[in-house]
């Protein structure tokens, strides 16, 4: 596919089409990094960041009263001995 260089007043740019965008998930809200990689102009997603959406997950989870331990409360063998 070949597109057209535009000038955009002292820039330049191109118009990237829907579907190209779509097929790596890209819509007309997001943000992309950009990189020059072997004479090549690199348009990427960026990486969600780590953990990103747990936080949800976890309200969600306690909302629906799924969040009690999986294996209940257990002391080690030398909590006894151990003074607060």
């Amino acid at each position: 596919m070949q597109i057209v260089i535009r000038n955009i007043g002292n820039s330049k740019g191109v118009v990237l089409p829907k579907p190209l965008l779509a097929q790596v998930g890209l819509d007309e809200d997001s943000v992309a990094n950009v990189s020059v990689e072997n004479g090549a102009i690199v348009l990427r997603k960026p990486a969600k960041p780590v953990r990103s959406g747990w936080a949800d997950a976890a309200e969600a989870v306690a909302a629906a009263g799924d969040d009690a331990l999986l294996l209940g409360e257990f002391g080690n063998a030398a909590d006894a001995d151990l003074t607060w």
